[in-house]
């Protein structure tokens, strides 16, 4: 998922903050005349130039950008505890913060829980005294409390909230719990109940090729223009990464036919900058008499045979 607008202005500051501050400290380091210890700085102030550009070209998967941040940092607080004159161990919790900004919690906690005592230990550096100890698992307890505290709002957030994630429409449990009620409605009232079977087959493809931005492009997209031309009480949830089920109540299948067409010619132009003309694949599926189970597995080889072409 791509971060927000001022979440990626705040990155940008961060990383051009630290190439700034990198570069200056290089550049004193040369006017000192200090050339044994420059060679690690200059090296420092090119990782983070490739840092901030590969933040800025918003082309790199995974976090590459904020991996190099987080070595840059180790290594500039290293060699400043490595060489005399020493720098106080109060430096150490730079990189600690850092880790739990850009890592996920378990990865920050192994980093700076064992991998930081142990690369402590292993340098030749005057023994700490107990107090700093103590010091450095409170600032750790404080740093990761945060981060457990937001994951379990987060979770509890995605355990209630009814929507997906990334698009405006039901998640898979209360799509299936709404459809569910529809089709015991239909069978107790005798009402009609039809389903639409959406699939996008370019889904995939944008986020490999695009990044996640086209992705919620083609995600944002669909969901407008289906949320625009259906009813209020119809129900529209995503079954699968790149499936939707359009919940028909009191429609029948001609009925359906019809609003399956509607969709494909408003989706059909739909053009977006990187994937071009928008590709949907619909297909209508009526309950006949069986249970909802067998509906729901009907429901799921459509959508299959949509995938496959």
């Amino acid at each position: 998922m791509s971060l927000h607008p001022l979440s990626r202005r705040l990155m940008t500051l961060a990383y051009s903050a630290s190439l700034v501050l990198m570069m200056g400290y290089a550049l004193w380091l040369y006017a000192m005349g200090n050339y044994l210890s420059l060679l690690v700085p200059a090296f420092m102030t090119l990782l983070l130039l490739a840092a901030l550009l590969l933040h800025l070209g918003r082309t790199a998967k995974g976090h590459i950008a904020q991996i190099i941040l987080l070595i840059a940092t180790c290594l500039a607080v290293l060699n400043a505890l490595c060489n005399p004159p020493y720098a106080s161990a109060m430096w150490l919790g730079l990189p600690m913060a850092t880790a739990f900004l850009l890592l996920p919690l378990w990865a920050a906690l192994v980093l700076t829980g064992v991998i930081g005592p142990l690369i402590w230990g292993a340098i030749d550096h005057p023994a700490l005294p107990s107090a700093y100890v103590f010091g450095y698992l409170a600032l750790l307890l404080l740093l990761a409390l945060p981060r457990w505290e937001h994951g379990r709002r987060r979770a509890l957030l995605n355990a209630t909230d009814p929507n997906d994630c990334y698009c405006n429409a039901l998640n898979i449990g209360t799509l299936k719990e709404r459809l569910q009620n529809e089709f015991q409605r239909a069978a107790m009232l005798n009402k009609r109940l039809a389903v639409l079977v959406i699939h996008l087959p370019q889904l995939d493809m944008a986020e490999e090729q695009f990044g996640p931005r086209a992705k919620i492009a083609l995600l944002d997209t669909l969901c407008n223009e289906v949320h625009a031309r259906c009813r209020d009480h119809d129900i529209l949830g995503r079954a699968e990464e790149a499936t939707f089920w359009l919940v028909l109540p009191d429609t029948s299948e001609s009925g359906a036919l019809l609003v399956r067409e509607r969709l494909h010619y408003a989706l059909s132009q739909c053009v977006l900058i990187e994937t071009g003309q928008l590709e949907a694949r619909i297909a209508a599926c009526l309950p006949h008499k069986e249970s909802f189970e067998r509906y729901v597995q009907r429901l799921n080889g459509r959508a299959q045979a949509l995938a496959n072409g």
